[in-house]
């Protein structure tokens, strides 16, 4: 649904196909106007949209932040999304070959939910509560801008750029606040820990004046091939454009969110506590997952693999021989400080340590490996306090701008050592690096298959990838495996707590204890976990929802193939058309079991 997104989730699976796969089709007519479909479907969504190009490496509309949040800008996405349906329900399927078919299903499914999003029940909630401490303009921008981000400061002219979209910001500013009035007026309000967490989130982004701001980053660092002349002209058109510009809108914001909206903000955390916020919930947790499961199943799904893993937890308490409960091999595993990480650039070596490892192993289940280079980062200080222990941001397609893992620093007690093997094959080898720039490379793909996807899929993904530490030399030893295992019961509990916010009223404190109770997390990444599933309701649901489905269709090819089945075969398979929803993929695996078995 484009109005929950956010320019950072636009950071948000395969090489080339065989030649064969894209073989002249049966109905040539069929296949050109369905792709004609794609491409026009596509540049039409750039143009609404001109921040995906930027992230995709197309400065067609590099000086263009786009309409964001105005009542134009949602009918205008709608109605691309009905006019698309329309046109595909007129191209036969039946006559495309079985790539084009899965694109169809793809295209077809992915719209249907995004079309969905605009209901005007659903629409009236999600437009009202335009960012957040997780996902928001004042965040992404910020990412955006900051010469780390997706946005290149190679030459004059993207410096000029970034110029003319800062120029853009206080309207989007504005807009954003009249979102939030809007919400007021209706009493459909954020909860106050939300509003709070983005009044810090402002606040330390001014803290240190124009230069200490993220958007001042760029002109720090030139390249040489700017002439000195221009580099003291753009300098100082950044100094003021960030003075007279950025730095008052968000202070405008930040005002705004003290004096007039927090004092209204909700005591409550769920959905379920807004008017017609179960029917919201309802469909985040399809337009997460893919599928059309209730908030009760995905509770039980949850409570259920807690149960499971937590067999595990203990089978490996009683293996490295620790006398005590769980509970007491919890508070061992979070205090003991041989397993705190000793410094930040030690983190850093022991990340590129890892990636070592595993790329030793890579060749053993994959043939398909991603060309986009790839790089170890730590995560910028201005954010670094609500974060997660981890992050990837996706290269650009044309391989100039790197994959980059970002690790958190901040409260280093709190990043254990055995967390670190589980957390590299999720986010970056062969987690989210090899899913996004798998797909990215792909230039057979249509361009929504090679950049757009779904958080069942591309999360699911890079769940399933923690299950491969057997396969790539992880987790050998028993404190690791614990990591591992303490990384998929937080994936587990997801289920459980988001459901309990935001279907059968669960309180923050509630969620916060039933987390710390069942894994040896700690504190600052419990909380922040928790006030994320609070701002973005049903997002984590995908992750256990895909790598489970993900596991199923393996287990499914390995009893259908037996010795004929090869993992490098099944990855490819699974990564080579991109992201897809899970229902497509489950059809797509069945389609090649069969071939398999009838060679």
């Amino acid at each position: 649904m484009t109005v929950a997104r956010s320019l950072r989730c636009f950071l948000l699976a395969a090489a080339l196909l065989p030649a064969a796969a894209y073989a002249a089709p049966a109905t040539p007519d069929a296949a050109t106007r369905l792709h004609k479909l794609f491409a026009d479907t596509d540049e039409g969504l750039l143009k609404r949209n001109p921040v995906q190009a930027l992230y995709r490496g197309d400065l067609r509309y590099a000086d263009q932040i786009g309409d964001l949040y105005s009542d134009a800008h949602y009918a205008g996405e709608k109605a691309a999304d009905e006019d698309a349906l329309k046109q595909l329900s007129a191209i036969p399927r039946a006559s495309l070959d079985p790539t084009d078919q899965i694109a169809y299903d793809t295209f077809k499914r992915n719209t249907e939910i995004d079309l969905e999003g605009y209901r005007p029940d659903l629409l009236k909630i999600a437009e009202v509560m335009p960012i957040n401490h997780f996902y928001g303009l004042h965040l992404d921008y910020a990412d955006l801008s900051s010469g780390q981000g997706a946005a290149p400061f190679k030459t004059a002219k993207d410096y000029e750029d970034a110029l003319k979209r800062h120029a853009q910001y206080p309207k989007l500013v504005d807009d954003v606040i009249a979102r939030f009035r809007q919400g007021l007026a209706a009493g459909i309000v954020e909860p106050k820990l939300v509003v709070n967490n983005m009044i810090d989130e402002l606040t330390l982004q001014s803290a240190n004046g124009v230069e200490g701001t993220p958007y001042y980053g760029p002109v720090k660092a030139f390249p040489d091939t700017i002439p000195a002349a221009d580099q003291a002209r753009l300098r100082a058109a950044y100094t003021a454009t960030i003075r007279d510009g950025i730095m008052p809108a968000n202070a405008k914001l930040l005002a705004f969110l003290k004096t007039e909206y927090l004092p209204h903000a909700r005591d409550t955390v769920g959905l379920g506590g807004l008017p017609g916020g179960k029917a919201y919930y309802d469909y985040l947790i399809e337009q997460n997952t893919t599928l059309p499961m209730t908030a009760e199943q995905v509770h039980q799904l949850g409570l259920n693999e807690v149960a499971r893993i937590t067999k595990e937890l203990e089978a490996v308490k009683a293996k490295v021989g620790f006398k005590g409960d769980l509970h007491a091999f919890f508070q061992y595993m979070t205090t003991d400080p041989k397993f705190a990480p000793p410094s930040r650039d030690w983190l850093q070596t022991r990340y590129r340590q890892i990636q070592a490892r595993i790329d030793q192993r890579i060749p053993e289940q994959f043939s398909l490996v991603p060309k986009t280079p790839f790089e170890i980062r730590a995560e910028p200080a201005y954010k670094e306090k609500s974060s997660a222990a981890g992050e990837y941001m996706q290269g650009s397609a044309d391989g100039t701008r790197p994959g980059v893992f970002y690790y958190n620093g901040y409260d280093l007690p709190t990043r254990f050592t055995w967390g670190e093997e589980t957390l590299f094959l999720h986010e970056a080898i062969p987690g989210h690096h090899f899913q996004i720039s798998l797909a990215q490379e792909n230039t057979k793909l249509p361009n929504f298959m090679r950049f757009g996807g779904n958080t069942a899929f591309v999360e699911g993904w890079a769940l399933y990838a923690e299950t491969l530490w057997p396969e790539l030399g992880m987790e050998t030893d028993p404190y690791q495996r614990f990591g591992g295992l303490n990384d998929e019961m937080l994936r587990a509990m997801r289920l459980v707590v988001d459901s309990g916010i935001h279907a059968m009223g669960w309180t923050r404190d509630q969620a916060i204890t039933y987390m710390t109770t069942n894994s040896a997390m700690g504190k600052a990444d419990v909380t922040a976990e928790v006030e994320r599933y609070i701002a973005i309701p049903g997002q984590a649901l995908a992750y256990k929802v895909g790598q489970l489905t993900i596991l199923k269709e393996k287990a499914k090819a390995k009893a259908a193939l037996g010795a004929k089945f090869d993992p490098r075969a099944f990855h490819a398979q699974v990564l080579d058309t991109g992201a897809l929803p899970m229902t497509v993929l489950e059809k797509k695996i069945d389609d090649w079991i069969a071939q398999q078995k009838g060679r």
